[in-house]
């Protein structure tokens, strides 16, 4: 007796979690609505547009793509990906821009293309060659050689991140490694040491590794009164519009706030700040609901995934969406340090918005998979 998977043909568009895709498409296109607010003012908005457009597009069609792949194959695929992955990240330390605009060498230019992370497609890799590992430890296959492996591996994207310098995604790929070692059920004492180990190289990164931007925005964050029109001001700014939206917001292209650009980076970072202000309590929760229904099914699809490598996988990349929704809309508010870190499908950025998708096409590809359904006798 063997299991032949439903996933050709029609089969697969039965298959096919059109709840999840769907909740994430109504999201983008909510996004491409209030973004057309938050550049308004610019000088080209059209371009902006234009190009968060066609990464919706190119994004989701990517996602469709990808979730027809056995994400099995992602484990030979992850790894060549995760060395060109590694490649462009040391290519952006001597090519990189950015430093002047964003404080970091996190972007290359490419000719017609235009600019785009390397970090952003790193995140992929990053969590395919993590979840191999994790699934060879789970299963006892060579541990302690796989364990090294798992560190070195995880160790040197992040490293490689850190030295543009990028803190905040730097965090994004901690918080992916935790939440996939959390879910292998790795004993707490590695955790421990880990995380120990962590606190006491926090005085080696205050004094050595993070800019005088950055140790701004943590002093801001600790001390909401500390340098109000410097480091301080963003957050003080994006609380004020939110708050000014109160239920029912402005209107849509009527924040006063928004259209005099008294708020930084309202395109990016700061664009829940928008949907604060004008379209108010209602419309901030309701952004709020859907993001919550689609974390709730990327861990459903973990939970009932066929084997832990797909599991971790799953983990891997909603834990991803998780920390951009919960640090971005935290940062916005005052919950959370001021890290630079986008809202997904919502914030301008192409290489975010197709790296999302991506992210959302292997999540499809582990949930059409998820259960065999067929049985036949193999005589």
């Amino acid at each position: 007796m063997y299991f032949v998977e439903k996933t050709k043909g029609i089969n697969a568009a039965k298959q096919f979690d059109y709840f999840l895709f769907i909740s994430v498409l109504l999201l983008s296109i909510f996004g491409i609505i209030v973004l057309s607010s938050a550049t308004l003012t610019f000088a080209n908005p059209m371009k902006s547009m234009t190009t968060q457009v066609v990464s919706l597009v190119v994004g989701a069609v990517l996602a469709i793509i990808v979730s027809s792949i056995d994400y099995k194959d992602f484990k030979v695929l992850g790894v060549i990906l995760y060395i060109i992955s590694i490649a462009l990240l040391v290519l952006v330390l001597f090519m990189g821009k950015g430093e002047n605009t964003w404080g970091s060498r996190s972007w290359l230019v490419v000719p017609v293309f235009g600019q785009f992370q390397p970090s952003e497609i790193a995140k992929i890799t990053f969590v395919m060659t993590s979840s191999m590992f994790l699934e060879r430890i789970v299963e006892g296959t060579n541990k302690v050689n796989n364990m090294i492996k798992f560190v070195l591996y995880a160790a040197l994207p992040i490293g490689l991140i850190l030295l543009q310098p990028d803190t905040g995604t730097a965090i994004v790929f901690m918080v992916m490694l935790l939440a996939m070692v959390y879910v292998a059920g790795i004993p707490y004492k590695y955790i421990w040491i880990s995380g120990g180990a962590f606190l006491a190289s926090l005085p080696i990164f205050w004094f050595f590794v993070l800019k005088k931007y950055q140790k701004d925005r943590i002093l801001a964050y600790i001390f909401p009164q500390f340098d109000p029109k410097g480091g301080g001001y963003q957050v003080r700014a994006s609380k004020w519009t939110i708050g000014s939206g109160q239920i029912f917001g402005k209107g849509l292209y009527e924040g006063i706030q928004t259209q005099n650009s008294m708020v930084p980076e309202k395109q990016t970072d700061f664009i829940f700040t928008v949907i604060g202000e004008e379209l108010g309590f209602i419309g901030a929760v309701s952004v709020i609901l859907v993001i919550f229904i689609i974390l709730l099914r990327c861990l459903y699809i973990a939970r009932n995934s066929r084997d832990p490598y797909g599991s971790f996988l799953v983990v891997g990349m909603s834990s991803m969406l998780a920390f951009h929704f919960i640090e971005n809309i935290g940062m916005c508010i005052g919950l959370t340090p001021v890290t630079g870190i986008p809202l997904p499908f919502i914030s301008l950025g192409g290489s975010s918005m197709v790296t999302n998708y991506i992210a959302i096409g292997i999540i499809l590809s582990v949930s059409m998979r998820r259960k065999r359904t067929i049985f036949n006798n193999m005589q």
